[in-house]
Order: C-alpha cells, then sequence, then structure tokens
C-alpha cells in the first residue's frame, strides 16, 4: 500500500510533515468532503479526502497516524465493509462513522467493530471537532504504546537468558540475595548481571525499570 493521496480537491498545501496526524476523509458526495475539510482546516487540521472506500483503501498507509471519518453508506464498497478491511489488516487507525441514515444495528456493529463515534448528518459542528480530536488523541497515545512495546521488545532480545531470568524476579521484587538463592549463584554475581541488564534496558533506577516493564506489557 502507498501512502494516502488525495482526491480532485486536494489535501493540505505541501506534502505530509512526518508523524503530523491527517483527518482522512472518505464519502462519495463532493459537498461533504468540501465541507468537513473547510471545518477541519479552519483549526488548522491537515486533511485528505477520498471518494470511495477503493480509492482510499488502496492507497491507505497505516504508518501514518490521524483518524478517519468514513461514510456509512456509499457505492460499491461501504463503510462499515472498510472497516473490516481495515480490521483485517491489523489497522488501529480510529473510525468516525457519519451518515444520514444511521439507524441503532448499524451503530452498535459500528462500534463493534472498534469505530470511537457514529454520528448522524446533519453533525454538530462544534462536536464534530470535538470527537476529530479526542480520536487523533486516542491515535496519539496508541502510537506511543506500540512505539514503547517495540523498544521493550528490542531491548529484551538484548538481554541473555539469564539476564531475562534475573529482570523476571527482580520485577518480582526479589533481592538480590534471594535471586542468587533461588538460581544457584553468588549475590555478586546477581549484581553484575542485574548491572548489565539495568544498562541494556536503559533505565537507571529499579523504579525506571519496572515502569518500562509494566509500560511495555499494557
Amino acid at each position: 500500500m502507498t501512502a494516502p493521496a488525495p482526491d480532485a480537491g486536494g489535501g493540505a498545501a505541501g506534502e505530509p510533515t512526518a508523524g503530523e496526524p491527517t483527518v482522512f476523509i472518505v464519502d462519495d458526495e463532493e459537498s461533504v468532503r468540501q465541507s468537513l475539510r473547510w471545518l477541519l482546516e479552519s483549526i488548522r487540521l491537515r486533511v485528505e479526502t477520498f471518494a470511495s472506500a477503493e480509492d482510499f483503501l488502496a492507497r491507505f498507509d497505516q504508518s501514518r497516524p490521524g483518524c478517519i471519518v468514513l461514510d456509512v453508506r456509499m457505492p460499491g464498497m461501504s463503510g462499515p465493509e472498510l472497516m473490516d478491511r481495515l480490521n483485517q489488516a491489523h489497522a488501529a487507525t480510529p473510525i468516525i462513522f457519519l451518515s444520514a441514515h444511521g439507524d441503532v444495528p448499524l451503530a452498535v456493529r459500528s462500534m463493534k467493530g472498534g469505530a470511537v463515534d457514529f454520528l448522524q448528518k446533519p453533525y454538530n459542528n462544534q462536536q464534530f471537532l470535538e470527537r476529530v480530536q479526542q480520536a487523533l488523541a486516542q491515535d496519539a497515545r496508541e502510537r506511543e504504546r506500540r512505539r514503547k512495546q517495540s523498544l521493550l521488545a528490542a531491548s529484551m532480545n538484548a538481554l541473555t537468558p539469564r539476564e531475562r531470568e534475573i529482570l523476571e524476579k527482580v520485577v518480582a521484587g526479589l533481592s538480590n540475595k534471594q535471586i542468587g538463592k533461588a538460581l544457584a549463584i553468588s549475590h555478586k554475581t546477581v549484581e553484575a548481571h542485574r548491572a548489565r541488564l539495568m544498562r541494556k534496558m536503559g533505565a537507571s533506577s529499579f523504579a525506571e525499570l519496572l515502569q518500562l516493564v509494566l509500560t511495555g506489557q499494557s
């Protein structure tokens, strides 16, 4: 999949800045796309628009931060069908559904599928902007969580089997002497292993080490 490209309306001026969140609007009605673009750009958000789910899916790059504003009923692939395809690809980009024909079963399906909100047209501008900002904040939090998990995994992979054993016992709250007794090694040897694993994990204290492990596991 390549990076998203806007439809004939174009995106915000210039190339996307790395890490800059983008609101991806997917709606078959040009008037709706333009209205949402003007509203979002009024608070200086980057916007890219797509006239169909197929066009968006073909160009989607889940490494780019942002959220998706998605129409429910469109020619060809519907909004919920696009959401299902994104879920199959393990894409976690938050989705806000917009629909003029929304009903309770469809809203329930959308929320169960992972949508963060379901708004009916005509939408309240202020409510819509608040929902978009909440979705962008959620996306930022999730990306930071995954980044920390990735860093933890890389650090863990750098540990020797013995260092991983000691790390598990350190996190469990055992002292160096208790760890040494459990592993049948001297507490001096435990101290040496512990110092090395602390350096590899990038932690300067037990509290920092514990926070790294717990945050990476959450």
